[in-house]
This record gives C-alpha cells, structure tokens and sequence, in this order.
C-alpha cells in the first residue's frame, strides 16, 4: 500500500509540474479518477500554481479526449476487447453490461444524463462506439456533460484547499442536485422525441 501510495504521490507531483498539460493528460490516461485529478487541480488554483478557467478548459479537454478514446475502442474493438482489456483503463464487465442497457433503453441522449451516474460514468461511451453513433452528436453531448463536471470539482477542490483530498466526503450534496437537472433534460428529450413521432403519425 505505501508503495502505491508513492505513485501516486508521483503522479501528483508530476500532474503539479506540467499544470494545465498535467491536468489534461491526467484525464486523458486517467490512472487516478477524474473526480480526484480535477479537484488536485482545483487545489494547484488555491495554492496559485494555474488559474480557476484554465484548469477548467483543460479538464474539459482531457476529460471528453478520455471519452473519444473509449469510444473509438468500442467502434473498433467492440465489446471482446473491451472485456479483456477494460479493466486496465478501469472499465469491468458489470460497468459495460449496465451502460449497454442504458444505452438501448435511453437511446444516444443519455450520452449526456450518463456522464452523471457513478456505476455507467466512465463506460457509456462504449456503446455509443458500438453502435458507431455519430462522432459530432457524440462529442456534443460528452462535452456538454464534462463541462459542469469538471467546473465543479475544480471549484470544490480550490474551495477545500489544503483539504482537497476529502472531496469524496463533501462532493455528495453538490453531485445529486447536477444528476436531478440531468435527469429533467432526459425527460425533456424524450418528451420532444414523442412529440416528434406523434407529428410524423399525422403528418404521414
């Protein structure tokens, strides 16, 4: 466990010397979880090594460069080499199944609601791979969805400080009322997809 602990340590370390790259490239690989790369980079704001926007561009950036690369592995590689080799960016099988399923229920607009739900997160973009959703609409929705992410645990993580490691203690409250409104634009969506089929049945 020490020994771990010291790579992570130098992960950190490394993330601090390189600034906005570090973030970004911290996302991008994602050895450590994004919740805790962007709140470290909300502490490198505290302590004045970047600037609060710079590290949330950055994150951004990293954060949906992350998601295009899953992507493009499950269009390419589908799901046997996801199986096999997911577990090395993190993703296991249980994640995979439940974002297949999300993602045949829902449709392609819970690429947006999903970036929200802790157990699909990470692997939706899998299916929207898979099914070779269109990359522009893909990355849309995954970029529109990373920006509140990222901007608020950049933000809790400057707000902690010296204590930006108890982000998982105090993320909760601010994590549930994002899903709730992600949750509201899901039902909006599905609401105009009815009300675009019932046009359609009268109009034909």
């Amino acid at each position: 466990m020490e020994f771990i602990s010291e790579i992570v340590n130098q992960l950190f370390h490394w993330i601090q010397s390189l600034g906005y790259f570090g973030i970004m490239i911290g996302l991008m690989v994602e050895v450590i979880p994004s919740e805790i790369v962007l709140a470290y980079g909300g502490y490198l704001v505290f302590t004045g090594h970047i600037n609060f926007f710079g590290a949330v561009l950055f994150g951004t950036i990293g954060g949906v460069v992350a998601q295009i690369f899953v992507y493009w592995i499950g269009r390419y590689g589908g799901r046997p080499v996801l199986e096999r080799y997911g577990k090395y960016i993190f993703i296991h099988k249980k994640q995979i199944d439940a974002s297949e399923a999300w993602f045949n229920k829902y449709g392609t607009g819970v690429i947006f609601t999903a970036r929200f739900i802790p157990i699909v997160r990470h692997a939706i973009s899998i299916p929207a791979g898979m099914s070779r959703m269109h990359l522009g609409k893909f990355t849309l929705l995954t970029t529109l969805a990373v920006i509140p992410w990222t901007f608020l645990f950049v933000y809790l993580g400057h707000y902690l400080g010296a204590k930006w490691e108890t982000i998982d203690e105090v993320a909760g409250p601010y994590v549930t009322p994002i899903l709730l409104v992600a949750l509201a634009l899901l039902i909006v969506y599905f609401l105009m997809k009815w009300v675009k089929s019932k046009k359609r049945g009268i109009n034909s």
